[in-house]
């Protein structure tokens, strides 16, 4: 059919599609339920979004330093509110069990171990985790039996004192006082000489301190050893050895090995320790000078 023109323009037959209506009352983006983002309803999806914006992050720091200076500001308020949590702490580990029952010292000698004991100070029951072991390391060190120690946590419930203890060179006597050296000639604090009768001793001034290169050359001698009494320091420069018998050897201020051995050829060839004598002077470097016995 021809189309109808009216004012003289032709309208077209087809009209435009037309747009669906919303709802009544509702403007143009306005009202709109939220649409669902993966199968997740709108609200859920809004707490799944982080706002991680600069000024977000400067307000979330802001807000954490003032939670730390209103704490800092409560004084020895803080102080108990970190000891309720150390509190609360303690008796979680304690209720999983982990709290010490044994103490295992290694390495000790009887009679430095009361004073390890008491160094470490610990406990029955109180929680293992919360042992400080530099702390007790350094009180078992200063034990004067001590030379050094390791101490190791075994959960659940063991503590291991690993102990090395100051060796016993000998017993110095000097003053009028006793004491019981170590390799290094220093005086062990504690130790009582009296509880070591087979350790060597040695007598005078500066003593200590030379011990410890003679008596591993007498050591290797065990027939003039066996014999020694004491060794006496003479000015700080050399030793007499005094016999059980009474008699004396003196020994020179330098090449004592060398003196020694020269002693030993001697005995070995005559038997020299057992024909008895009053004094064998080995002062002078290649001469020896034997004064017979009453």
């Amino acid at each position: 059919m021809p189309a109808v023109v009216r004012g003289g323009r032709r309208a077209n037959v087809a009209s435009a599609p037309k747009r669906s209506a919303g709802p009544k009352g509702q403007g143009r983006g306005r009202g709109r339920a939220p649409h669902a983002v993966g199968g997740v309803p709108g609200k859920m999806a809004a707490l799944g979004r982080l706002d991680l914006t600069p000024r977000a992050v400067v307000l979330s720091i802001c807000a954490g330093v003032a939670v730390l200076v209103l704490v800092l500001a409560t004084g020895a308020r803080a102080e108990r509110i970190g000891q309720s949590l150390s509190h609360g702490i303690d008796g979680i580990t304690t209720g999983m069990g982990l709290k010490l029952n044994r103490v295992r010292i290694s390495g000790a000698s009887a009679e430095a171990t009361p004073a390890i004991r008491r160094a470490l100070a610990v406990r029955a029951g109180q929680p293992i985790t919360t042992l400080d072991l530099d702390a007790l390391k350094a009180n078992v060190e200063r034990v004067g039996w001590v030379k050094s120690v390791r101490i190791v946590r075994l959960l659940p419930d063991t503590l291991i004192v690993d102990v090395v203890e100051h060796d016993r060179l000998a017993v110095w006597q000097t003053g009028g006082q006793v004491f019981v050296i170590d390799g290094e000639g220093k005086a062990i604090p504690g130790a009582d000489a009296g509880r070591y009768p087979n350790l060597p001793l040695v007598v005078g001034t500066g003593a200590d301190a030379a011990a410890g290169a003679i008596l591993p050359l007498l050591a290797e001698r065990p027939r003039l050893m066996s014999r020694i009494d004491a060794l006496v320091r003479v000015d700080q420069r050399r030793w007499d050895l005094r016999l059980k018998d009474g008699s004396l050897i003196q020994l020179p201020a330098t090449k004592q090995e060398a003196a020694l051995i020269q002693l030993d050829a001697m005995d070995q060839r005559d038997r020299l320790l057992e024909l008895g004598f009053s004094r064998i002077d080995l002062r002078t470097e290649g001469q020896v000078a034997v004064r017979p016995g009453a």
